[in-house]
C-alpha cells in the first residue's frame, strides 16, 4: 500500500492538473511565441549594437602601431597587442571574477583542479538535484527552506568572490622592480651591483607572474618559489643557459628569454638566482587548507540543510 506522503503528492498532482486545465495555457504556441519574440529582440539588439559598434568607428591606427579605432560604443582594438609587456595586468570580464579568484586561492597544481572544476561541478550538481530534493508545491518562501537557504548561500559566495576579484591587486613589474633591493639585503648581495641589477629585471621581466620571491609574486603553473634556488649549487652558467632557453632543460612552459634580453642582461639575473640562499617566501604557493577546510564545511552544511528540509512533510493543499 501507499504511504500517506505518496497518497498526498499524489492529491496535489491531481489538483495541480485540474488547475492547469482550468486556467492553464499550453506551452505550444503561447509560450513558445513568448519566448520566440524575446530571442528575436535580444538578437536584434545585439546586432544593431555591433553594427553602430563596427561602422561609426575612425581608424586612427598610425604605422608605428599607436593610435585607435574608436567608435560611439568604444574602441574595436588600439596599438598591437605585445606579448612582452610588463605594464600591464591582465584581468578577466567582471562576471569571470569570482573564477579568477578561485585561482588565487586553489594554486597551480596542487589544487587548482578543485577550485575550477571540483567547486563549480559540486554547485552545478547541487543546483540540478535541488528540485527533485525539494519536491513540494509550496511557494512560500518561509516553508521553503532549501531554496531559500540555497539563493542566501550561492549570492553571498558569488558575491564575495566577486568582490574579492574585483579588488584584487595585482603589481606590475615596475612596482616590484622597488623592493629588489630589499631581496639584496635579505640575501646578503646587496654589494652585488650585477646581483641587484639582475634582482631588477628579475621582477621587471614578468618572472613573478608564474614564479615567488621572498613572499611577492604569484605561483602558477608549476612554477617554484626561487627564493633559495642557489643553495642548489648550480654555476651562473647553468642559470644563464636556463634562462636563455628552458626548452632544452625540458620546460616549455617557460618563455625563452634569450630571444628579449642581452646577454649581459641574462648573466645579470643568472648570478642574481646564483645568489638567492635564502629560506624562501613561499609567496602562497602551497596548498591553503584552511580555505579548502573552510568550503569543503560549507558545502557540507548545505547538503546538511538539504537532507533536513527534504524530511519534512508538506502541509494540505497548496499555496
Amino acid at each position: 500500500m501507499a504511504s500517506s506522503a505518496l497518497k498526498e503528492r499524489r492529491a496535489r498532482f491531481k489538483r495541480y492538473k485540474e488547475d492547469v486545465d482550468r486556467r492553464g495555457k499550453s506551452f505550444f504556441p503561447y509560450a513558445m511565441f513568448h519566448d520566440t519574440v524575446m530571442s528575436l529582440v535580444v538578437v536584434s539588439v545585439i546586432v544593431a549594437l555591433a553594427i553602430i559598434w563596427r561602422w561609426t568607428a575612425d581608424d586612427n591606427l598610425k604605422p608605428d602601431g599607436t593610435g585607435d579605432y574608436t567608435g560611439w560604443l568604444g574602441a574595436v582594438y588600439t596599438h598591437k597587442a605585445d606579448p612582452g609587456t610588463t605594464n600591464f595586468v591582465p584581468r578577466p570580464d567582471w562576471y569571470f571574477y569570482f573564477l579568477f579568484y578561485l585561482l588565487r586561492i586553489f594554486k597551480w597544481p596542487d589544487s587548482v583542479v578543485l577550485g575550477t572544476v571540483g567547486i563549480p561541478t559540486i554547485a552545478l550538481i547541487l543546483l540540478l538535484a535541488l528540485p527533485f530534493v525539494d519536491t513540494r508545491s509550496e511557494r512560500r518562501l518561509s516553508r521553503r527552506p532549501v531554496a531559500v537557504v540555497a539563493a542566501i548561500l550561492t549570492v553571498i559566495s558569488m558575491g564575495v568572490l566577486t568582490y574579492k576579484g574585483a579588488t584584487a591587486k595585482e603589481s606590475l613589474g615596475s612596482e616590484l622592480a622597488a623592493i629588489a633591493p630589499t631581496w639584496a639585503q635579505k640575501q646578503g648581495f646587496s654589494g652585488d651591483s650585477t646581483a641587484v641589477n639582475g634582482a631588477k629585471l628579475f621582477a621587471e621581466s614578468g618572472c613573478l607572474t608564474c614564479h615567488t620571491y621572498l613572499g611577492a609574486g604569484s605561483s602558477n603553473l608549476g612554477a617554484p618559489d626561487l627564493s633559495s634556488i642557489g643553495s642548489t649549487s648550480q654555476s651562473v652558467d647553468f642559470f644563464s643557459q636556463y634562462v636563455s632557453d628552458p626548452s632544452e632543460f625540458g620546460n616549455n612552459v617557460m618563455p625563452k628569454f634569450g630571444e628579449k634580453l642581452t646577454k649581459d642582461q641574462i648573466n645579470a639575473i643568472a648570478v642574481f638566482l646564483s645568489k638567492s640562499k635564502g629560506a624562501g617566501g613561499g609567496g602562497g604557493g602551497g596548498t591553503p587548507w584552511g580555505q579548502i577546510i573552510a568550503l569543503l564545511a560549507l558545502g557540507l552544511a548545505v547538503l546538511l540543510v538539504l537532507s533536513l528540509a527534504a524530511t519534512r512533510r508538506a502541509p494540505p493543499g497548496y499555496a
